[in-house]
């Protein structure tokens, strides 16, 4: 008995062991994930981009020489507006993939700039209650908040056929709190039964967004009925001790407010 008992207790420990790995490689893949997010978003802005605008410049005085020769005119003016176009493209898949306001300016600005440009994109009226404060996140945090929002109101796109939701992010003294609702037709109870629960069912989007959350000792919550679903996630201030803040995010309070 006393053997079995040893056993089972070298068990728990190698078990553990390797949960606590399996943790810190998704959370290093979704750090490397947001690096390489960020590194492609400023090559997109700044060679794809900037070759675009050079483009428009040279399409500028290619009209400017074919002023008499209306057919070539109205040839130019096309592609120009397909080369502004993709420059309006280009800066909507740069933004999306790492928003410079996030790094900037913080979550607050960060998540009022995409939820506007949710709403229009997808034609979801989305209402936005979101305190704002002239005190900044930890810069993981702030990210880790952001990937949620945009995780779950493109699962609300795709999934919910809501025509209206709403987005609630407070600040309060001991945590911070994002809750996006929809009110569309809702998640049906086997299914929530199993989005609730850690495993492959749960899906990449999902998985993503708690493991962010669990790295900062936060949690998500997901409630359903037949009026739409309801996703919270709650983060404790005291998550990161200010050692591990690093420069950045312990001057960021005194950094610049949204306009």
């Amino acid at each position: 008995m006393w053997t079995l008992s040893k056993h089972a207790r070298q068990l728990e420990s190698v078990i553990s062991e390797r949960t606590a790995e399996v943790q810190n490689l998704s959370q290093r893949l979704l750090q490397v994930q947001d690096e390489e997010r960020r590194k492609v978003a400023r090559d997109l802005h700044d060679t794809t981009g900037q070759t675009l605008a050079a483009l428009k410049i040279s399409l500028s005085l290619l009209q400017e020489s074919c002023k008499k020769d209306s057919s070539t005119l109205s040839a130019i003016s096309d592609v120009a507006q397909l080369a502004d176009q993709a420059i309006e493209e280009i800066r909507t898949m740069s933004y999306l993939l790492h928003p410079p306001l996030l790094d900037e300016v913080g979550f607050v600005c960060a998540a009022e700039w995409f939820i506007e440009g949710f709403a229009k994109r997808s034609g979801i009226n989305v209402k936005a209650d979101i305190a704002n404060s002239r005190e900044r996140l930890p810069k993981r945090m702030e990210i880790a908040l952001f990937r949620v929002l945009q995780e779950s109101l493109t699962n609300v796109h795709r999934h919910s056929k809501a025509s209206d939701a709403s987005v609630r992010f407070h600040h309060l003294t001991e945590a911070v709190i994002l809750e996006i609702r929809d009110f569309g037709q809702g998640i049906p109870p086997e299914r929530l039964r199993l989005l609730r629960e850690v495993g492959p069912e749960t899906g990449v989007g999902l998985a993503g967004m708690r493991e962010r959350l669990r790295e900062l000792n936060g949690k998500l919550e997901i409630e359903s009925d037949e009026y739409g679903t309801n996703m919270r996630a709650i983060v404790p201030l005291y998550a990161m001790a200010p050692c591990q803040l690093g420069n950045y995010e312990q001057t960021a309070a005194s950094g610049p407010a949204c306009q």
